[in-house]
């Protein structure tokens, strides 16, 4: 059965990243209060999530944990275009979604701008066929003056719990949430609130058991919401203030407790993720952040961003432990436990100590890179701009390139990965030519 919690939006999440280009930017600083919300006042309940009847190796923006960690995965260190590619598929339209994987299908996000179609795109995990099609909403997207051109209709993520998959889309000026089933079936959709675009809309929804969380700084009015995984309801909604900012929240156990924990808005802030209420706020980073915070043990560390450039380390309470002034705005960063990874904008790998901030060693990759880098069988996986993705060991001693394959023209989107395979989604060609592809990288014999 369908339910709608809001009104009709038509038909029926990379770290992305957006570089900031502020010339000619021409929209209208216009306010749009939060309505805030809390749990008294919304009666929805934390309830403990139910353990998944199928697996759930990617089910969500950066993977199980939102830290680009994927465990004892072994997925190929080298491929190219008729090496370990298992199979590709076209892919409608254009996004920087990343793809997760629920059970034998892979799910992305994605938008045909000549149609105004956003949609929901499922294939199958083992041959690539395509299993399913949903269009969320059609027409009503936000002018190209406040999309940013680097930037898409589809920059968010989805996540799934195993029964419901969740996706949110900036439409008719305004932040829409939308749970579809496991066969593209709409089950509800919510207008969580307005949304005053300066370069577009980014961030993933993370799933906190009976919660799924997203944030929406913008300059109208920014906030946090949470709603009810299975009804749409709305749980709790905080205001965030007015700066346009663009990172995906995470929840982590840090301090011996829950933290929602997100950059921008010149700070670093941490969230009761239960009920929204704020446990501190440090100021750090910058105004406008793309990154996803990531964590090790009772460390956080944040990167950022414009106007200003750091790179920081804090504790469980929010107290600045170092800080460096290399900035990485649109990749996230990852960290194998004592070392910090990352790959700036413009190219520089980067590895940090946990414990001080020592710069352990960087490198020049050359290029320009959106994605954000991804940690598995002890290499960081990236790919960057131009269609090359590197992979390097994850180690604090120094830079050790395993190999530099080269695939399509480009890629904005991170990767998804599984036990032995990547799912990596990649632009083939150039200017009114190119088309985009998900594909699965897996070792052949």
């Amino acid at each position: 059965m369908k339910r709608l919690t809001s009104r009709p939006s038509g038909h029926w999440c990379w770290t992305f990243g957006l570089a900031f280009a502020f010339l000619g930017f021409s929209a209208c600083r216009k306010s749009t209060p939060v309505d805030e919300v809390s749990i008294g006042e919304s009666g929805v309940a934390l309830q403990a999530r139910e353990v998944p009847a199928i697996d759930l190796a990617w089910p969500q923006w950066r993977g199980p944990d939102v830290d680009g960690r994927a465990g004892d995965a072994t997925p190929p260190t080298t491929w190219d275009q008729s090496t370990n590619i298992a199979w590709q598929a076209d892919i409608p339209g254009r996004g920087h979604s990343s793809p997760i994987v629920i059970g034998d299908q892979v799910v992305l996000g994605t938008a045909d701008d000549a149609k105004q179609q956003q949609m929901l795109v499922s294939y199958n995990l083992g041959s690539g066929q395509e299993k399913w099609r949903r269009v969320i909403h059609e027409g009503n997207f936000p002018s190209a003056r406040e999309v940013h051109h680097k930037a898409t209709n589809a920059n968010g993520s989805p996540a799934s719990d195993g029964r419901l998959i969740v996706t949110a889309f900036l439409n008719q000026e305004r932040i829409f949430v939308t749970a579809v089933d496991l066969n593209g079936e709409v089950v509800w959709q919510t207008d969580v609130g307005a949304f005053a675009s300066k370069f577009g809309y980014a961030p993933s929804p993370v799933l906190y058991q009976s919660f799924v969380i997203l944030a929406a700084d913008n300059f109208g009015g920014g906030y946090l919401v949470a709603l009810d995984l299975e009804t749409g309801e709305i749980a709790w909604r905080r205001s965030r203030g007015d700066a346009s900012s663009y990172s995906s929240p995470m929840i982590a156990s840090v301090g011996g407790m829950d933290q929602l924990l997100i950059s921008g808005g010149d700070r670093v802030a941490s969230y009761d993720p239960a009920t929204g209420e704020p446990r501190w706020e440090t100021s750090a980073i910058a105004e406008a952040t793309c990154g996803t915070i990531v964590t090790a043990g009772d460390r956080i560390f944040a990167s950022g961003g414009y106007p200003d450039k750091q790179t920081a380390c804090f504790s469980a309470t929010g107290e600045e432990l170092w800080s460096d002034r290399t900035a990485l705005y649109e990749p996230s960063m990852v960290t194998n436990g004592t070392s910090l990874f990352g790959v700036t904008d413009n190219g520089v790998a980067m590895c940090w100590s946990n414990e001080d901030g020592r710069v352990q060693w960087k490198e020049r990759l050359g290029g320009n890179f959106s994605g954000s880098p991804v940690l598995a069988g002890g290499n960081v996986y990236v790919s960057d701009l131009s269609g090359n993705h590197y992979v390097f060991s994850a180690s604090g001693d120094d830079y050790q390139l395993i190999s530099k394959n080269r695939l399509g023209s480009d890629c904005y989107a991170s990767p998804a990965v599984l036990a032995d395979s990547l799912l990596l989604r990649i632009g083939f060609g150039e200017g009114g030519s190119r088309k985009e592809r998900l594909v699965k990288i897996t070792q052949r014999p």
